[in-house]
Formats: C-alpha cells, structure tokens, sequence
C-alpha cells in the first residue's frame, strides 16, 4: 500500500498518464524491486512512461513533492543501478524507434532499444554501435549511455562516450536539450544561464589544475565507470558538450536520456578466433601485452577456474579436463575488411606470439560453428556459477581495472584474496587487453556472519585496487551501489568534491537515484 506523497503523486498524474501505467500492487513492485545485481528495494510506484510529456509530467511531480525516482530500461544493471524504494519510472514499448543516417555512418536510437536489435539494423551496412556489453541481447540504449558499457571489443575508444554525436536529455526540472539540434542549445544556455556557467566554471578550475587534469587523463587511459565522467571537463570547452558528455556514464542521476546519435564503428565480416591456452597467468598477460600491439579485436582471459566452471557442459572442448590448475587461457579474435587483410592479421599474430610457451599449440578457425563454440566457453562462465550456486545464495559479479603491465601479479593477487576469504568457487575472467577483469563469486546474505566476510573482502579488495596498482573499482558495470561508497576512496576528495558539485548543479534536490554513484 503506498504511503501519502505517493498517493498524492499518482493523483497529480491523472491528468497526464493512464491509471493502468501505475503500479502500485504487492505483487508488481515486489517483482520490480530487483535488476540483475544483489539488491532487492521495492518501489512504492511503478510508472510505465510512454512519452516524453509523459517523463517531463513524473519528474516534476516528484520534485513537487521531493519523492526520488529511478529510470529503469532492461533491468540488467549488474550494481544495483535500476531498483529503488521509492518511485521506479519504467520505460514502456514505445521507446523502440530506430533511425539509420549516412548509410549507417550515423544511428539514432530511442532509450527503449535493445543494443543488439541496433547491431541487426546496422548488420547490412557492415556497421555497429561501438558499445558491445555482454548483455547486448537484453540490454537497452539507455542503460548502455547511462553506464557508458563497454564490452569485449570495445576497449575505451568505442564506448558511448566516445561515439555519441548527440543526446536529447530530459532534466530533473522537465526541460529538455537536445544537443544535436543549435536552436534546442541557444535556447538551454538562456532558460539555464547558471547551470551552463556553473559547469563551465568546473571545467576551467579543473583545466587550470594541472595535477587534478593530470590525474583524470590517466584514470580514463584506463576502463573506468566509478563516478561521474570527469574527463567531460578537460576534454571540452563547449558547456553543452560538457553537459552531453557528463550524462554518458552518470547512472540516471543527472538526467533522463531520451534519444541518442552515434557515430557507428565498422563490423567487418572476415573474422578468425582462437583459444590460446598458457602454462600460467604470468604468461598469459605476458601475450596480452604482446598482442596489444597486434590487429585483435577482442582477448579474453580467463583463469583456470573459469574454464573448469564449463568444462562439463555440451559443446565444450574435451582437452579442458585435462589442463593443469595453473593454467590460463585467452580467446582471440582478429578480424578484416577483406579475407586477404584477415590473412595479414593472422601471420602478424602469429609470429609475435611464436616465443611463448603454451600448453597445446593454438590456431585460428574461421569456420562459424566452431566460433560459437569458442565463445560459448566465455559467454558461460557467468551462468555456470549461478547454476551451481547454494539455495538462499546471490551470484556477486564485480569487475575492475588494473595498469596492464601489472595485470599478472594483480590477478595473483585478486586470486588469494579469494582463498584468504573462503570464495573457493570465485572464478576470473575478463577483457584482458585493457587490463580488465571480472570475478563472479556466490554470497549468502542471510546470516551476519557471512554479512561481515563480504565487507571484508571489499575492503580489502578496494585496498588492493586502489592503493597497490592505482587502478579502477569500476570497469564497465557503473558505479551503482556497491562502490558508491568508496568512489572518494579511489578519485581523493578534490575530485569527489568536483563530483558532489556536478550532481548539486543538475539535481540540487536529490531526487534522481539517489544512493546510487555517490552516497556519502
């Protein structure tokens, strides 16, 4: 049963939204009060918005009446990102428009669309959206912009940040930018004076300190999703730009994104994969930085643990039950415009890895079944853990960034702080060429006492990440919940400052998701 703000707000919005787009039944917001994460929060309102009038009319009623709201797209936010207890505003199906530019140099999407349904539409054109998540099958444009995903072929210079021409945003207070349209940006820097000044005068104090600009640049050479994207305030001087690139990654806490343009990247159709298997993890990151320097598209790690997590299931290759426990594997995959560039690629690949030791000898298959095979290996790991995992038990999935020089001794590292802790069942894996990694590990939060060894594995894992290697808390899945606590821990407090500004001058009442990103 709501409470009496929420009754009041379901009334002020007779008059702009359908009573049946309000939810607000045991049985419906208790299945809407989890995302793909380990958080349950069960909303007091679920609004189904199928407009932008729509949108405008929810955020300005719970600003009235300071109620928080939470945008929600395909609910596979992996840290808590797309639940709240209070108002859960739910995209409804008519945010599927797609539009095609340029021969599919240029996509415009609506928040509603799922990544891969664009890929489809781009699919005759050779091209793609440069974002490619896991969860490209089931996640939607809005969450891809608002977490600024990456993916396994994406690296730091295909995610959304980098390949968004432009955004129309909806603000806390209802106005609206569109940032591709010159009239929509003369009018918001009049209606917003002081917003727009605010911001720019952000970007000039931070531009001025060179040891905080310097500390920015090299965050971001790395994957990094922990707090806001501050690289939007060295990178530009523009206060729309700045304000378009801050919305890319901020977690539906600055503003709602209605509709995007990307710049597409290629999708070239000639493509070679292979399963290197290696007598360690040393070795294996010692071909990761080797292979940076080679035209792959994508190389994934993956720990000895990882591959024996699939090794029972259909499909997967015999000779997995038999690798020794130190064992490491990457999946390769190279592709070409041409099957003749595809050829250059491989024997370039080849010959840089022709020193190091393996445990079989590797090789390319072109042939798409075996492919899928391949990736199947990969594509699993998360699954398998979930599958095995003890009633009354959550599947944690976390990722961070390590410098990739160090990439080896910090996944050792990652790998004892599991064993120190009792997750015997933690498996690693990750996007290797930008030092990425992921860990998946299963959790009961039932009982105090397991309560007490999650946090102190956290607490030593942001130890780890943070004071030995100086690397990123959050990869690829957003800050959400789970680092918002320690994201001051990792920026220093003059750059947590910067970020408590900039969420002060897009939400001064703190009504987009709050908890979310930055909670202290």
């Amino acid at each position: 049963m709501m409470d009496g703000n929420y009754k009041l707000l379901a009334k002020a919005l007779e008059p702009h939204i359908p009573r049946e787009q309000l939810i607000d039944d045991d049985l419906r917001t208790l299945a809407y009060g989890t995302d793909a994460s380990f958080y349950r929060l069960v909303p007091q309102l679920v609004i189904k918005v199928n407009s932008e009038s729509e949108i405008r009319a929810v955020l300005q009623e719970c600003r009235s009446l300071s109620l928080p709201c939470t945008f929600r797209a395909g609910g596979t936010s992996l840290s808590g990102q797309a639940v709240t207890d209070s108002v859960l505003i739910l995209l409804g199906p008519s945010w599927r428009k797609i539009q095609i530019h340029d021969s599919g140099e240029r996509i415009t999407l609506q928040p509603g669309v799922v990544g891969s349904h664009a890929n489809i539409a781009l699919a005759p054109y050779n091209r793609k959206i440069g974002p490619d998540p896991a969860s490209i099958n089931a996640a939607m444009i809005g969450g891809i912009v608002a977490n600024n995903a990456s993916g396994m072929c994406c690296g730091t210079s295909q995610n959304s940040y980098k390949t968004i021409e432009g955004l129309k945003i909806i603000f806390a207070d209802g106005s609206i930018l569109d940032t591709r349209d010159s009239l929509s940006r003369i009018q918001f820097q009049k209606t917003h004076s002081s917003l727009c000044s605010r911001i720019h005068q952000l970007s000039k104090i931070t531009k001025q300190n060179s040891i905080l600009a310097n500390k920015i640049r090299q965050k971001f050479r790395m994957k990094n999703t922990t707090g806001y994207s501050l690289n939007a305030l060295i990178d530009f001087d523009d206060p729309i730009e700045i304000i378009e690139h801050l919305i890319v990654g901020s977690e539906g806490t600055l503003g709602f994104v209605a509709e995007v343009t990307y710049r597409t990247v290629p999708d070239y159709p000639h493509k070679a994969t292979s399963l290197m298997l290696f007598p360690d993890i040393k070795t294996a990151c010692e071909a990761t930085t080797l292979l940076r320097e080679c035209p792959v598209s994508a190389v994934e790690i993956m720990d000895r643990a990882s591959l024996h997590s699939v090794e029972q299931k259909s499909g997967m290759p015999e000779y997995l039950k038999q690798l020794d426990k130190s064992v490491a594997a990457l999946l390769v995959e190279t592709r070409g415009k041409t099957q003749n560039e595809l050829e250059k690629h491989l024997i370039h690949i080849n010959n840089t890895l022709a020193t190091l030791n393996t445990v079989r000898p590797f090789s390319f298959t072109q042939d798409v079944v075996e492919q899928t095979q391949l990736w199947n290996i990969r594509k699993g790991l998360f699954p398998s853990i979930g599958s095995i995992r003890k009633i009354g038990t959550t599947v944690i999935i976390e990722d961070v960034a390590f410098p990739i020089g160090r990439l080896a001794n910090a996944t050792l590292q990652l790998q004892e702080l599991f064993q120190k802790h009792h997750y015997s069942e933690a498996i690693i894996f990750g996007h290797a060429l930008e030092g990425n990694l992921h860990f998946v590990f299963t959790q009961d939060f039932n009982q105090l006492e397991e309560i007490h060894r999650y946090e102190s594995f956290i607490n030593d894992l942001t130890n780890l990440v943070v004071h030995t290697y100086n690397g990123s808390l959050k990869a690829e899945h957003g800050t959400g919940r789970n680092m918002a606590p320690f994201v001051e821990m990792e920026w220093g407090r003059e750059a947590y400052t910067l970020m408590k500004e900039i969420k002060d001058i897009f939400d001064p009442e703190n009504i987009l998701n709050p908890g979310v990103l930055l909670n202290n």
